[in-house]
């Protein structure tokens, strides 16, 4: 059934490279509407079968502008993915398809916001090994983050920030009442206001003996996290498992919920033994 649909968006596609050189906006929103049906269909299969059949979708298609069009609606849809992790596929898109030169982007600003979507989000994927940063302590010390051998929950927020604000107070309610295995919470402060930082600490607090709150910032950004986390607007949230692979991103508070029993059973798994 989901093959015989991409067919149908493929041969309506064709159909219309045949008719016009640039088609009109109208014709352009149906094809969109039917491929973006088509995506949905295709929205429980894995990362991978989705690269596959954006790749099929992309190929097929033999007028260049059409193609062109088709590429960038797949590209955007999964830029933004409704589902966590398949913002790889935009990713597979983009490398494939634009950096290639098989084809390209409308206008320039496009083709450089894809450019640097892809490089900023391409180090975080799920499954990949959490990029390691050395960070400094409210007092003195560094400390690397994420943490070995527990499930990390890495949070970066601004005081600044109206949504981490918000993420603040209800934050530390859900940890306390649905986290009952060993868990630390790196609050990363991304911001250079050191007394604001303190007041922060000082309110915000997690009565929840599994979980251990870690604070701390880089305010000269020497471990690079801006660019290796994506860290171009707060609140921004990872779960990192204990061996150091990623497992949640972008995370809400919502997503955070629904993602702890999974971190819970991962952490029976590859926690490591206390010693």
């Amino acid at each position: 059934m989901m093959r015989r649909l991409a067919i149908l968006v493929l041969a309506l596609f064709c159909g219309l490279s045949l008719r016009a050189q640039q088609p009109a906006d109208g014709a352009y929103a149906a094809l969109d509407s039917l491929a973006l049906n088509y995506l949905s269909a295709i929205q429980v299969e894995s990362v991978e079968v989705k690269q596959v059949e954006c790749d099929y979708l992309i190929g097929s298609v033999r007028d260049s502008l059409l193609r062109q069009h088709l590429a960038v609606t797949l590209f955007k849809y999964y830029k933004d993915a409704p589902v966590m992790g398949d913002e790889a596929v935009a990713i597979h898109i983009y490398d494939k398809w634009f950096a290639s030169g098989k084809t390209v982007f409308p206008g320039e600003f496009e083709g450089l916001d894809a450019q640097m979507f892809c490089n900023l989000n391409r180090n975080t994927l799920l499954g990949m090994d959490a990029p390691e940063l050395t960070a400094r302590k409210p007092c003195r010390g560094k400390v690397e983050v994420p943490q070995k051998g527990v499930t990390t929950i890495l949070w970066f927020y601004d005081t600044a920030c109206s949504k981490c604000k918000v993420e603040s107070q209800v934050l530390p309610g859900v940890l306390e009442k649905a986290v009952d295995f060993p868990v630390t919470l790196v609050a990363f402060y991304s911001g250079q206001d050191k007394k604001a930082w303190k007041a922060f600490r000082r309110s915000f607090k997690v009565k929840n003996p599994n979980v251990k709150l870690l604070h701390c910032w880089d305010p000269e950004v020497e471990s690079d996290y801006l660019r290796l986390y994506a860290v171009i607007s707060t609140p921004k949230m990872y779960m990192i498992a204990p061996e150091g692979s990623i497992i949640g991103r972008r995370l809400e508070i919502e997503s955070l919920q629904s993602l702890l029993p999974v971190a819970k059973e991962i952490n029976t798994m590859f926690a490591l033994p206390k010693q």
